[in-house]
């Protein structure tokens, strides 16, 4: 199947295509132009089909971790062994996802096109959080369109652009 070439060469067109379906998956809907916004629709509606389909194939598993003893503050609390000071751990019980093949491969699928997103706190720019978007995807995007059928986006018309006159559009998921 054929794809618009929008001007620029592969490397580019994939690295616009990826930024535009990343940016639309998290922020829920984004403005840009006709021709674009079609080529977005048949990446992110196949990203979301397939999140649909591996949404519950997991298993959960509990696990015991050893994990290092910290106080209120955070810090490590260290006790004093053969004149060096090493860390105490404690066994805590953890319960994790377990993925299936075939999600584990949908989620390598996943983010074989999904940049990598970072939340920034705009008080605090210390506090920069990495946002997983395959999670999102499988967590909260998935579950609103499990009675879907496909059509998980909607293009909508807003008229030339000023500048150069081109078709303006907002894609957003339905």
């Amino acid at each position: 199947m054929a794809q618009r070439k929008l001007g620029r060469t592969a490397s580019q067109r994939k690295a616009l295509l990826r930024n535009q379906v990343t940016n639309l998956l998290y922020h829920g809907k984004i403005k840009t132009t006709d021709s674009k916004a079609k080529e977005i629709r048949k990446i992110a509606e196949g990203i979301i089909a397939s999140a649909i389909k591996e949404k519950d194939n997991y298993e959960e598993i509990t696990i015991t971790a050893k994990v290092v003893k910290k106080d209120e503050n955070g810090n490590r609390i260290k006790e004093v062994i053969d004149g060096k000071k090493k860390p105490i751990f404690e066994n805590v019980e953890k319960t994790i996802k377990k993925d299936s093949p075939s999600r584990l491969h949908a989620r390598r699928q996943m983010l074989k096109v999904l940049y990598p997103v970072t939340e920034v706190n705009v008080r605090r720019r210390r506090q920069a959080k990495n946002v997983d978007m395959v999670d999102k995807l499988f967590s909260e995007i998935a579950p609103k369109y499990v009675d879907r059928n496909g059509g998980y986006t909607r293009i909508t018309k807003l008229g030339p652009r000023k500048g150069d006159a081109a078709e303006e559009v907002i894609i957003e998921l339905v």
